[in-house]
């Protein structure tokens, strides 16, 4: 049993709790990245803790909600909130008939097709100048936003629609794995010809979950494109993809929280470290290994190990 179903109460609760102190103590602009990539580390964390698929394509669904988001902003003139949708929508649907050729494969297989994929569609996305900018990024983007009359041009208000929409990511992979799918997709997790052979569709769910992560980094996505002003190519290459696993593992793959631990934690590393030290990456790459080696559930849950330590300790006391 993970974190999150021994204290969804309390998880809960803590992550909300967050999400409202955060641009209390640091500029509202690197809480907003934050929680950006939180949503992203999400998928992350659905696929790899809930399903057992490790993908190195989300970086995919990422650059792709932004491109479509991006395009929607500039050119259509639409809203915020229906450019996320949109991208939303049409990340979900690109995951889902993508993962109908990808969950088929296992292991290793499963790996190279997300690699694949994602290397396809960077290569795509320089090559489509007209629509994407090609290695220049697509510019061009509105800075200024409304919803209902409401502008939403400062940092803090930026802040706000982005801490709803990762709350609501954050109780929809919640919820998820707290419910009879999410118990099926474990079960799968951990003994896939089982789960098959006591009657379960498992490449349908495989299939579900796949198409739920996709939708969820292309919401973070969208909402990268709108905080940056346009988007760069590095949203949908390889590395982006690859900077999400090491978040997920980094906060902990068996509960959603770790999403806005490992991102908070890469980021303000990262911010701070790149500024002193070109080679900041070391330092990241030794906490994966101590993180493998004695930590596998990730920084979130030594809270989980302090709280059981305590319990403990008062029962024996």
């Amino acid at each position: 049993m993970n974190d999150q179903a021994r204290f969804p109460d309390r998880t809960t609760a803590l992550v909300l709790v967050l999400v409202v102190l955060m641009p209390l103590v640091m500029p509202a602009t690197l809480a907003t990245q934050i929680l950006i990539f939180a949503i992203a580390t999400l998928s992350v964390i659905l696929l790899f803790g809930s399903v057992g698929l490790l993908s190195f394509g989300q970086g995919l669904y990422l650059g792709a909600g932004a491109y479509v988001a991006g395009l929607l902003l500039r050119d259509v003139h639409i809203g915020l909130l229906p450019a996320i949708l949109a991208a939303t929508l049409a990340t979900t649907v690109l995951a889902a008939l993508l993962g109908a050729i990808i969950v088929r494969r296992r292991d290793i297989y499963f790996v190279m097709l997300t690699l694949a994929f994602a290397q396809m569609a960077y290569f795509a996305a320089l090559a489509l100048k007209d629509f994407t900018g090609g290695e220049n990024g697509l510019s061009g983007l509105p800075r200024n936003f409304g919803i209902s009359g409401l502008p939403i041009a400062s940092p803090l208000a930026f802040y706000g629609l982005t801490g709803v929409l990762f709350s609501l990511a954050f109780l929809l992979v919640q919820r998820l794995n707290a419910s009879p799918v999410g118990s099926v997709l474990v079960a799968i997790r951990d003994n896939e010809a089982r789960t098959a052979a006591i009657g379960y569709n498992v490449a349908i769910y495989k299939l579900a979950a796949f198409a739920i992560a996709g939708g969820i980094v292309g919401l973070a996505g969208a909402l990268h494109a709108a905080f940056l002003g346009f988007v760069p190519p590095t949203d949908i290459e390889l590395e982006m993809s690859q900077r999400l696993v090491v978040m997920g593992l980094i906060g902990g793959v068996g509960s959603p929280a770790g999403s806005l631990i490992g991102a908070a934690f890469y980021i303000l590393v990262s911010e701070g470290l790149s500024q002193v030290w070109a080679r900041w990456m070391a330092l990241i790459a030794l906490l994966i290994i101590a993180i493998v080696l004695y930590l596998p559930g990730g920084l979130w849950s030594i809270g989980a190990r302090l709280s059981a330590a305590a319990k403990r300790e008062k029962h024996h006391g």
